[in-house]
């Protein structure tokens, strides 16, 4: 089931880059992204309202929320960075070195997480960042 929302989180990512490429002509991109932002916003808290899992807020950690805050705070500086390259550049160059982030993800949760990375995953890396270059350049 996760490679089906995985799927939907890459279609839908695809079509964050054509939309706000068409969107943030003429807007300044900082405004654009806290447009963006608050959108989200009210999408996902009607979904934990909707489906009731807002009562299991109080059971969150200090760790947990340490981290989410930290996840949240690079999310905000990921979109804005997005934006404003977005603003400045092609999508056809933009979006493929945004998904560098799958490498860096994988070289950083090995020396974050400590999860070993296998052949096949260090090949696969290695391509996406081959691929971004051939891409973008």
């Amino acid at each position: 089931m996760w490679v089906a929302y995985a799927l939907l989180s890459a279609f839908f990512a695809a079509l964050v880059a054509i939309f706000a490429k068409i969107g943030i002509k003429g807007v300044d991109s900082d405004l654009a992204t806290a447009i963006r932002t608050v959108i989200i916003l009210f999408i996902a808290w009607g979904i934990v309202f909707f489906k009731g899992s807002y009562s299991t807020m109080g059971s969150i950690t200090r760790h947990s929320w340490l981290f989410l805050v930290l996840s949240g705070a690079a999310t905000g500086m990921s979109w804005l960075f997005y934006f404003r390259a977005l603003q400045l550049g092609k999508v056809s160059q933009v979006a493929p070195i945004d998904k560098l982030s799958v490498a860096l993800a994988l070289i950083l949760s090995y020396f974050i997480l400590g999860e070993h990375m296998s052949l096949k995953e260090t090949i696969g890396a290695l391509l996406v960042i081959a691929g971004t270059l051939v891409l973008a350049l």
